[in-house]
């Protein structure tokens, strides 16, 4: 089953003090690398964050960010009475002593410690460990689902030019067959030619040596064959666990096999059919870039 490495999942959850939202994105990367954006009131969970992503997803550039909207009741500013009453009782013996009037009380709201903002939350859900666990898991679970469809489109894309790839395998393989023949008379011929030239003689056991050496040379039966077993072995993984290490790996070695023959085949047919097989695999190979 194929994993995408491109995801986004959302979830929320309302409490009695407000709601937090989680988003968490992935997106390609050749490695894990996690990164988690909290606000203030939230710094202490980001361990525990950071060691969930690492289990729920193998790969990729993983971000999370939260958001906290507090209920209007939480927003709002508390005013300190005893603070106040100090804080005017002061200025209006000041004012009195000076001769100067009574300032506005409203004034006296900026002063510190008069009028705060809640900033109470760990009070309020330290001990709601369930729901920041179901909260997280949510998350995890949209973003996974969202991962796991996309990663089903692409083993559809990848499956319907790997079958492509095989046929054109075949198509080397038959082609070889022709061509090979082809070969060895035009090489039995062009030897004899430059024995005449020289005024050599034909000796029918050198010359059958000579096109038996440069056959084997030119063959490319055991690269046909080792590209069987590698497309075998790719869809062996592909039908287990999302790796698309492995498969990239596989990809660079029947790219390896393609270029072999390519450099072993002078017959023109042959190469365009490699030609085309090479742009097979590119296409599969940019696909299986974004698995995880």
């Amino acid at each position: 089953m194929f994993l995408s490495m491109t995801g986004f999942g959302r979830a929320e959850r309302d409490f009695k003090w407000g709601t937090v939202v989680f988003e968490v994105t992935s997106v390609n990367h050749r490695y894990q690398e996690i990164s988690v954006r909290l606000p203030r009131e939230l710094a202490q969970m980001e361990n525990n964050i950071t060691v969930s992503l690492r289990n729920m997803i193998s790969r990729g550039k993983i971000r999370l960010s939260a958001e906290i909207k507090y209920a209007p009741h939480r927003n709002a500013a508390r005013l300190d009475m005893d603070a106040l009453s100090s804080y005017y009782g002061q200025i209006k013996q000041a004012a009195q002593r000076c001769g100067s009037p009574l300032p506005d009380i409203a004034q006296c709201l900026s002063l510190p410690g008069v009028c705060d903002s809640f900033d109470g939350y760990w009070s309020a859900c330290d001990g709601d460990k369930d729901a920041w666990e179901e909260l997280l898991r949510s998350c995890g679970d949209a973003i996974m689902d969202m991962k796991k469809s996309e990663g089903a489109k692409l083993a559809v894309a990848v499956e319907q030019d790997l079958n492509i790839f095989e046929g054109l395998t075949h198509k080397m393989s038959e082609r070889w067959g022709h061509a090979s023949q082809d070969a060895l008379l035009s090489l039995r011929a062009r030897v004899e030619k430059i024995m005449e030239r020289f005024g050599l003689d034909i000796d029918e056991n050198r010359v059958a040596s000579e096109v038996s050496i440069m056959a084997d040379k030119w063959d490319v039966s055991e690269e046909i064959a080792r590209l069987a077993a590698h497309i075998s072995k790719f869809r062996e993984i592909s039908a287990g666990a999302s790796e698309g290490r492995k498969l990239d790996f596989l990809i660079q070695e029947m790219n390896r096999e393609i270029n072999t023959m390519g450099s072993k085949v002078c017959d023109a047919e042959f190469r365009w059919i490699v030609v085309e097989a090479k742009s097979c695999l590119e296409r599969i190979r940019e696909q299986i870039q974004n698995i995880e």
